[in-house]
Order: C-alpha cells, then sequence, then structure tokens
C-alpha cells in the first residue's frame, strides 16, 4: 500500500497515464493525492476526470484555479480563455457528471505520514492561519460549492480584494480570501497581504514581498506541507514544503511523491511531457 503527491496535471492525460503506470499505481492498494489544477491547458481534460472518477477513493483530488475556473465558465459566469481547452468538458455526453464530481472535491486535506502531520492544498496557506484553520476555512467553501448557492458564489468568486485575512470578514469578501489564498497564492508581504501579478520564481519576489512559506512566523511552520500551482518554482523539498508542479503542460514533467513511512524513503517519479503537449 502506497501513498502518492502528484502536481498539476492540466488536462495532460497521456502524461499522468504513464506516470501512474511508472510507479505501478493499483487503485485496489494504492492512494494518489491530487494537488489541484486537474484540468485545462492540456489536450484531454475530460480524459483526466473520467479517470480520476473511475479510481473511487483511491483518487483524492484537491481544487485548482483551473478547476474553479471550469466550474464557472460552467455556470456561465466566465468566457473561455483563447489559451482554455475545456470545450470538450461542457460538450460531453456526462457533463453533468463531471462536474458534479469536481464541485465535491476538496480544498485542502490534512493527513499524518511518516510521523508528520501533512497540509496539501492547490497553491498556499496564509501567515496567520494555523493547519486546523486551514481546513476549516477550505470547509466553508467546500460546503459553498457542493450547495444551491453555487452559481451565486461564482459570480462573487473573482476579484483579488480583500487582499489580506481579517477574522471579521463575512459572506463573499471572506470567501474569496481563503479561496485566493488555497489556489492563487505565491507571494505575500510579512502581514500577509496577497500580491497576485508576479509569477516567476522564488528569486524574482516583487518589493515587500516573498514567498508565502518562507514568511518569518508562519503559523503552520510545524507541519509539512505540499502544493502545486507554482509551475516556474518547480519540484523544492526546503523548509518543510514539498512543491510538486513541475509544468507539464508547458513541456516540463508530471511529477509524483511516494511518501514513505520515514523521511530518508520519500522518493520522486517523474515522466516527461513532450512541448508537443503545449496547447498552441
Amino acid at each position: 500500500m502506497a501513498m502518492y503527491l502528484i502536481g498539476d496535471i492540466q488536462g495532460c492525460d497521456a502524461p499522468l497515464g504513464r506516470l501512474l503506470d511508472t510507479i505501478g499505481f493499483s487503485p485496489s492498494r494504492d492512494t494518489v493525492y491530487m494537488l489541484g489544477d486537474l484540468v485545462n491547458r492540456g489536450p484531454a481534460s475530460v480524459g483526466v476526470l473520467r479517470r480520476l472518477m473511475a479510481y473511487g477513493d483511491a483518487a483524492r483530488c484537491l481544487l485548482g484555479n483551473h478547476d474553479l475556473h471550469l466550474l464557472a465558465a460552467a455556470h456561465g459566469v466566465r468566457k473561455p480563455h483563447r489559451s482554455d481547452t475545456l470545450q470538450a468538458v461542457l460538450d460531453a455526453p456526462d457533463r453533468a457528471a463531471l462536474l458534479d464530481w469536481l464541485r465535491h472535491r476538496r480544498m485542502a486535506m490534512l493527513e499524518t505520514v511518516a510521523g508528520e502531520t501533512l497540509l496539501m492544498v492547490h497553491a498556499g496557506v496564509l501567515p496567520a492561519w494555523t493547519a486546523a484553520q486551514t481546513l476549516m476555512l477550505a470547509a466553508e467553501v467546500e460546503a459553498v460549492l457542493r450547495g444551491p448557492d453555487l452559481p451565486s458564489f461564482l459570480h462573487e468568486m473573482y476579484g483579488n480584494e480583500p487582499a489580506a485575512w481579517h477574522d471579521d470578514l463575512v459572506g463573499a469578501p471572506r470567501l474569496r480570501v481563503i479561496v485566493n489564498a488555497l489556489t492563487r497564492l505565491r507571494f505575500c508581504s510579512a502581514d500577509g497581504r496577497m500580491e497576485f501579478d508576479a509569477k516567476e520564481g522564488a528569486g524574482e519576489a516583487p518589493a515587500g514581498y516573498m514567498p508565502w512559506y518562507a514568511v518569518p512566523g508562519r503559523r503552520t511552520a510545524g507541519v509539512r506541507l505540499a502544493f502545486g500551482h507554482w509551475s516556474t518554482l518547480g519540484w523544492m523539498d526546503a523548509a518543510g514544503v514539498w512543491s510538486l508542479d513541475t509544468g507539464c503542460v508547458w513541456g516540463g514533467s508530471l511529477s509524483a511523491l511516494r511518501v514513505g513511512t520515514t523521511l530518508a524513503e520519500h522518493e520522486l517519479i517523474q515522466v516527461p511531457c513532450p512541448q508537443a503537449q503545449r496547447p498552441g
């Protein structure tokens, strides 16, 4: 029985299949944790969703910003971008089942592995949040995604403000901050103000900002964190964090981290994703 963490797939079903074959994944024995951005930009989002649905509880998936974008497009809230590759999902005969499955995925997950607490998110965690608080806030968004108010929520989800967390936030602003932190965050200030324009590597932080995981006094510093989203950061195993978006859709690789029973047993497995996979 093995546990794997897999970074952003973004509709690249063929590399996902190769990776799962390489690790010898068996849904009757193993568990894969997908760190979000299951769909979009790659050529086979429908295939990815159908594959993961078929694995049942053996595939435990987070929602990323592209997955939320698919839900917004399906509800007429957002028009597809020119670089989107979501139309096949929107036109699929099993569209309703695919979208219903997607809206029931998680925004954050917590497990105990190798004697450590492991917190998994798609993008980041604000420095003021503990692991327990992160799970509770994620659950607030999950409840709305699964409920009857989903269309209204999607209409109010987009925007960069408020840029920082306050405990007294309510309603749409509260949910927007949670979504932005969990699915879009790369850089923030020491006091937790988020910045969304910079998309380069960790060394290219705008003035006054730093990678979210490097903020001094971050309240999740005592737990292991795994995330995707940041392809220009790539694979990283440092400071108690694992970064697993290795840019498959951009011609990089798709990565799986086998989580061992001790830290020394963790193993990174990668398959190349040919540049031909990249949409024009």
